[in-house]
C-alpha cells in the first residue's frame, strides 16, 4: 500500500510526442527496472530465494513486510533526493531494489533455472504492452487522472484487507491479489499522468515513482506468466 499525494494545477498535455524531460523519466525508470530484473535472476540462485516461503507461510505477514519495505524505500529515496543527499537516496533505492528483487526471485524459483530467462522475457514483454496501453490511454485523454491515485490507494487497502481475511479463509486470497495488482496498474496510470502534465516533482522523483509502479506490475504479471506456463 503506497500513499499518493495529489496535485491541483492542471497542465496542457503535449500529445503523443514525448519531451526530453519525459524521455529522461522513461529511460531512468526502464534502467532501474532492468537492474531489478537482473537482480531477481541473480538472487534466485541464492538462499534469499526462499524468503517468500517463510514470509508467505502466513500471507498477511508477507504482504505487510514487503509493503513496509516498498513504502520505506520510497520515503527514504524521496527524502534523499529532496534533501540533496545522494547517499540517503541510494539507500532508499537499494531497499526498493532488494524488496522487489527478493520477492521476484522467490516467485521465479518455482521455475527451472533453464526456463527462467524465458519467463522473465515474456513477463517483460507483457508489462511493456500493458504500460504502453495505459500510457496511450492517458496521453490520448486531455483530462486529469488525479482520481487514479485515490483509487489505487483504496485498491491497495482493499487488497491488504482481503489478504488478511484470506489468511484465515484461503479462497479470498485471489481477491487480494487482484486488488493489489489493480492498485499498481492504477498507480502506473497516475504516475504517467504526472509525467505527462509536468507536475511539480523533479525528474528523479518521477522516475522513482514510475519505477515502483512498473516493478509492482512486473512481479504480479510474473506470477500470472508462471501460472499460465505451469498449465501448459
Amino acid at each position: 500500500m503506497i500513499t499518493m499525494s495529489s496535485y491541483e494545477t492542471p497542465a496542457e498535455t503535449g500529445g503523443f510526442v514525448l519531451s526530453s524531460r519525459e524521455w529522461r523519466v522513461v529511460g531512468g525508470a526502464s534502467a532501474l527496472m532492468a537492474i531489478n530484473v537482473a537482480l531477481m535472476y541473480l538472487i534466485v540462485a541464492t538462499p534469499l530465494a526462499v524468503v517468500n516461503d517463510y514470509l508467505f507461510a502466513i500471507p498477511i505477514v508477507g504482504v505487510l513486510v514487503y509493503g513496509a519495505a516498498i513504502m520505506g524505500g520510497e520515503l527514504i529515496a524521496e527524502r534523499g533526493v529532496e534533501g540533496g543527499d545522494l547517499g540517503i537516496a541510494f539507500i532508499g533505492m537499494m531497499v526498493l531494489q532488494l524488496a522487489f528483487g527478493v520477492f521476484g526471485a522467490g516467485v521465479l524459483s518455482a521455475v527451472p533455472r533453464a526456463a527462467q530467462p524465458t519467463v522473465l522475457v515474456v513477463t517483460a514483454v507483457v508489462v511493456a504492452l500493458l504500460t504502453g496501453l495505459i500510457a496511450t490511454y492517458v496521453y490520448a485523454r486531455s483530462k486529469t487522472f488525479e482520481s487514479w491515485g485515490t483509487y489505487a490507494n483504496f485498491s491497495f487497502i482493499g487488497g491488504v484487507v482481503a489478504i488478511a481475511v484470506g489468511t484465515l479463509f484461503s479462497p479470498v486470497l485471489l481477491v487480494g491479489f487482484v486488488l493489489i495488482f489493480l492498485g499498481f496498474l492504477l498507480r502506473l496510470g497516475w504516475e504517467i499522468w504526472r509525467v505527462r502534465d509536468h507536475r511539480a516533482d523533479s525528474v528523479t522523483l518521477q522516475t522513482i515513482g514510475v519505477y515502483i509502479a512498473v516493478a509492482g506490475v512486473f512481479v504480479h504479471v510474473l506470477q500470472l506468466v508462471i501460472r499460465y506456463l505451469a498449465r501448459e
